[in-house]
């Protein structure tokens, strides 16, 4: 049985702990994993994050690191001592800073989803192309998507207008986590490649990540209940 609530990711990007743990209350059991951000975990750190895990919510942890293979080992490590479900590495930072990553996930929790961020929800080809990097968003984000699965990641973030083709080329067997997920009619913030919660499932999409259409909604438990019945639709289709 489809439980749509396992596949929505809510984006806690907020600058406290207190407006974050509104969101939550608020709600209830709409929303079983939270993300916490770059905005949050800065202001906040580790605190937010065991505080989610010990009230029973899981924890996407998404810092996007991309260092050195030793500094990012050593961050991995210590995300992987707060409890974290699923943490994001740069994909561009190379197969041993990902192989090194995934190394240190598991030997603190084997259970940790380690995913390769490809190309930010917020480029197009002509950022891409101002950035060094020549051809289509899609391309890049194969060939990193490819570089990731390789060095072991058990994901990856991308837009799920790349979802199709990554499952066409790479399989069904890894996750695919997509950002830049708006309800239909909703303005598309600093995002470029947007899809509705129902078009990202029916893609290909493991889990999608929505922010500001919940978390800024008059009612957030209602507009959280309205994309989980477009993510059930999509997959009954």
């Amino acid at each position: 049985m489809y439980d749509p609530r396992q596949h929505l990711i809510v984006a806690l990007d907020v600058s406290t702990a207190a407006a974050a743990q509104k969101i939550v209350a608020a709600l209830g059991d709409s929303a079983l994993t939270y993300k916490v951000g770059m905005q949050l975990y800065t202001a906040e750190g580790p605190r937010v994050v065991r505080d989610l895990i010990a009230s029973g919510r899981r924890v996407f942890l998404d810092l996007k690191y991309h260092d050195i293979p030793t500094t990012v080992a050593a961050a991995v490590h210590q995300a992987a001592e707060l409890g974290v479900g699923m943490l994001t590495v740069h994909a561009s930072g190379g197969g041993k800073m990902l192989r090194a990553a995934v190394e240190a996930a598991r030997s603190v929790s084997p259970a940790l989803m380690v995913l390769g961020v490809t190309v930010l929800t917020s480029m197009d080809d002509q950022d891409l192309d101002k950035v060094g990097v020549r051809g289509r968003v899609v391309d890049q984000v194969l060939r990193l998507a490819a570089l990731a699965l390789n060095s072991g990641c058990q994901g990856v973030v991308a837009s799920a207008l790349e979802a199709s083709e990554l499952r066409s080329e790479l399989g069904d067997h890894f996750l695919i986590v997509t950002p830049g997920v708006r309800p239909a009619g909703q303005d598309h913030g600093d995002q470029s490649r947007v899809v509705t919660p129902s078009e990202a499932i029916a893609a290909g999409a493991t889990y999608i990540v929505v922010g500001r259409p919940i978390t800024a909604a008059p009612n957030p438990a209602a507009e959280a209940r309205f994309i989980l019945e477009q993510m059930s639709l999509a997959v009954s289709a």
